[in-house]
């Protein structure tokens, strides 16, 4: 679970880290990069919690 925890932080943040990249120089690979990032941290998540809702279930 802390794995989990520390492993979507430090994600999220070189999520926000390429944004501010993509601010800083205005080119669109930093921009797609973080994109990428944060939709596959939100899938992550998702699966996670998926697995947590089905472990209470049974």
């Amino acid at each position: 679970m802390l794995i989990f925890r520390w492993l979507a932080t430090l994600l999220i943040l070189a999520s926000a880290l390429s944004f501010a990249f993509y601010l800083g120089t205005g080119k669109a690979q930093y921009k797609r990069f973080g994109f990428l990032l944060f939709k596959w941290t939100v899938i992550a998540g998702l699966a996670f919690f998926a697995v947590m809702f089905v472990g209470r279930i049974i």
